[in-house]
């Protein structure tokens, strides 16, 4: 009698424990939707050659194309060794090799940097490509060898 028992009691208790940690980090996952742009890679203080690959990350965002300008929405755009950092509702530079946009909702890329220390931003932008400033950037440096 006991062993006929002692399975149905098992299962009860691990689906307990699986429901309670499901919702639990269902709740963390809720919780944690602020919004930020980040790099996936290449890491922070990263030894590269001089081909990276960058794969762009967002938060509490949704990655649209450029044209529309739709609340909580954006595209990504890459910064290579710029200095200007850009405030929210200034528009992103074009026609620049330092400034890359990626209006089609790419994100990852490819990039041939020379030898040396280099800075990376990643900067968030609207349809219009108008920058959200600094809450949605995210600024990493890389040596490429």
């Amino acid at each position: 009698m006991r062993l006929k028992l002692a399975l149905p009691i098992f299962i009860l208790f691990s689906s307990v424990g699986y429901v309670h940690n499901v919702l639990a980090n269902d709740h963390d996952i809720k919780q944690s939707s602020e919004q930020r742009v980040y790099f996936i890679e290449p890491k922070d203080g990263a030894i590269v050659g001089n081909e990276v690959k960058v794969v762009m990350g967002v938060q509490g965002m949704e990655i649209k194309p450029a044209g529309a300008v739709v609340e909580n929405t954006g595209h990504h755009h890459l910064l290579i060794d710029a200095q200007q950092q850009l405030n929210a509702g200034e528009v992103i530079p074009a026609g620049s090799d330092k400034h890359l946009h990626f209006g089609k909702g790419q994100t990852e890329t490819s990039i041939k940097l020379a030898p040396g220390t280099h800075t990376l931003t990643l900067q968030f932008a609207n349809g219009a490509h108008v920058s959200y400033g600094e809450k949605m950037r995210s600024t990493i440096s890389v040596t490429a060898k």
